[in-house]
């Protein structure tokens, strides 16, 4: 996948980087099969985030947690379909320029401001996503190394929390390996990252069957109205993907397959989601914890897993960050390597990282945020602005029903999980 060295780029002038929207399977000599691109949504899109899924479904209730995970999944597919579609139509004229990623569609629709609002929503979701990171890696070697006992609830290390020593022990490590200015060969580690979530993912579903079989909990159904916005933001963020669509339907083979690949892998994604969700809430009902990992207890399978994850977690980190570096750098260093902009950015993610106690709630903030603006609101702005002339009544309805409906959802659900963290907090 090549780019043009132009206004219309949003790529780094260095090609070698990967981006924001680099599918991480790419044959920038071939392209891709229906497999090969079918795999690559799958990695694009599964994540930690599944993880707090059971959690969720124990706030939410799992009859309204299973239709939210559909839903979301629906709702996504639909919108990264309205970005293929507003792509294509502006690539018909014979003088446009080639759209490779969702800043380049921003630029072209919008401008600068188009691409600004991509950019910003970019740097906010991949920034999100390693926060989470450090919390999940915080929180899990705490639980593992520190266990909290009736004698001790409270352990310390040197006096310091556990959650502390551990992210500024990550610290010095992430800055060495964020320094690196060309990250391809750490590609393959998310690769690595995929293969571990799913290997835990069936410790833990079949932990979970085991452990319903002896204990068969009280389970509610639905969890009430207040907590619709916490969980519609999980569900979102652990679909988060938009930014890898443009990108992937550039190197299919048969771009006509396209739509039918995307929507079998999200499929899939969504029973994987609603069966891991609902096996984990059903296994430990009113018990479930924000990461379900520490539900397994401290037994040797146990441990290896969430150690396991911890270590993909700490080598993903780089790359997720890379496309904040490459949007930042390229905006206040002219596309230059910027060291102290890397450290800058992984102080920050440490340091919000140490403010926020909860995994699930941070999944819930990020995703009622940033990853409903960028996954729902600005697909469809753009859309109703390419087809303006085009559309329906109905298509203009849907597309400003998603605007309107996505600006709400975005900000009540920042606020609610905003007030869920701080309740924590207090």
């Amino acid at each position: 996948m090549g780019l043009e060295k132009d206004e219309a780029s949003s790529s780094s002038y260095v090609l070698h980087i990967p981006r924001e929207d680099t599918p991480l399977l790419s044959d920038h000599k071939r392209l891709s099969s229906s497999f090969k691109t079918f795999a690559n949504v799958f990695i694009a899109i599964v994540g930690a985030g599944v993880l707090g899924l059971p959690y969720t479904f124990k706030r939410t209730g799992w009859v309204m947690g299973v239709l939210m995970v559909f839903s979301v999944s629906a709702l996504t597919y639909y919108c990264m379909m309205l970005l293929i579609k507003s792509r294509r139509k502006l690539e018909s004229h014979p003088k446009a320029s080639k759209i490779s990623s969702f800043g380049d569609l921003g630029f072209a629709v919008c401008g600068g401001v188009g691409r600004v609002a991509v950019d910003a929503m970019i740097v906010l979701s991949q920034a999100g996503f390693c926060v989470s990171y450090m919390i999940f890696i915080a929180n899990t070697l705490a639980y593992i190394f520190n266990y909290a006992t009736v004698s001790n609830p409270n352990p310390k290390i040197l006096g310091i929390p556990p959650k502390v020593v551990y992210i500024w022990g990550c610290f010095p490590f992430q800055l060495g390996l964020n320094s690196i200015p060309t990250l391809t060969h750490l590609a393959p580690l998310s690769i690595f990252a995929d293969v571990v979530d799913l290997g835990a993912m069936g410790v833990v579903m079949v932990e979970d069957v085991l452990v319903y079989l002896q204990t068969r909990p009280v389970l509610q159904a639905f969890g009430g109205f207040s907590v619709f916005f916490y969980g519609l933001g999980v569900a979102v963020y652990a679909f988060e993907g938009v930014g890898m669509v443009l990108p992937l339907e550039s190197e299919m083979r048969d771009k006509a397959k396209f739509g039918k690949v995307l929507g079998l892998s999200m499929a899939l994604i969504s029973l994987m989601y609603g069966g891991f969700g609902v096996l984990g809430y059903f296994a430990f009902g009113d018990e479930t914890k924000d990461i379900i990992t520490t539900n397994l207890g401290q037994g040797l399978i146990s441990c290896l897993v969430q150690i396991g994850l911890c270590i993909n977690l700490f080598f993903t980190f780089p790359l997720m960050m890379n496309p904040v570096y490459e949007v930042l750098e390229r905006r206040f260093c002219e596309g230059r390597y910027s060291l102290w902009l890397r450290w800058a950015g992984v102080l920050s993610v440490s340091l919000v990282a140490l403010l926020v106690p909860n995994f699930a709630d941070f999944l819930s903030l990020v995703g009622s945020s940033v990853c409903i603006l960028l996954g729902f609101v600005l697909p469809s702005l753009f859309h109703i602005i390419v087809f303006k002339e085009e559309l329906g009544l109905f298509g203009l309805a849907s597309d400003g029903a998603l605007i309107v409906i996505g600006i709400c959802f975005a900000s009540y659900g920042t606020f609610s999980s905003l007030m869920e963290i701080f309740a924590v907090k207090a």
